[in-house]
């Protein structure tokens, strides 16, 4: 039994029992089925309107997904970019307290992937695209070599 249908049996019990209104009580009960038909009333305007929003989310969802399709190569398969390791399965992810990310370019593709300090800690990822292992050795290097990249990475930018 929907809400409506029960106010309005509920309504009709009250109906039915000839409420005197000049009392207290009469008047009270009265007033309080009145309050209950219009929260009834509210409610069921409410479930209306969230059902419009669901559907619509349907839509917008079902709408993204075409566009994803259209946008992304087909050939594209995400499975193919990571390694079977289970030593790897947070290795793309990064990490929110680091703000710095590095731009790193694949030589054998040409790809360029946004890297934190985490992944660059680990030593080595495979390239997203072509699953070619990119390794990080830092060892041996000074603050100058360092100092020399990033101004030769802005000499590059202009």
């Amino acid at each position: 039994m929907k809400l409506t249908e029960k106010m309005s049996y509920l309504q009709g019990l009250i109906d039915g029992l000839e409420i005197d209104t000049t009392t207290k009580e009469g008047k009270a009960l009265t007033q309080m089925s009145e309050v209950m038909s219009e929260l009834v009333l509210y409610v069921e305007d409410l479930q209306s309107q969230v059902d419009e929003l669901t559907e619509l989310c349907d839509i917008l969802d079902e709408d993204l997904g075409q566009v994803e399709d259209d946008l992304y190569d087909d050939d594209y398969d995400c499975d193919d970019c990571y390694d079977d390791d289970e030593d790897d399965d947070d290795e793309y992810e990064f990490d929110e307290d680091d703000d710095e990310l590095y731009e790193v370019t694949c030589p054998t593709c040409g790809d360029t992937i946004l890297i934190d300090e985490g992944m660059i800690e680990e030593g080595s990822i495979n390239c997203p695209n072509c699953n070619e292992l990119l390794e990080f050795d830092f060892d041996g290097l000074t603050i100058e070599d360092f100092e020399e990249a990033e101004e030769q990475s802005a000499e590059d930018k202009k």
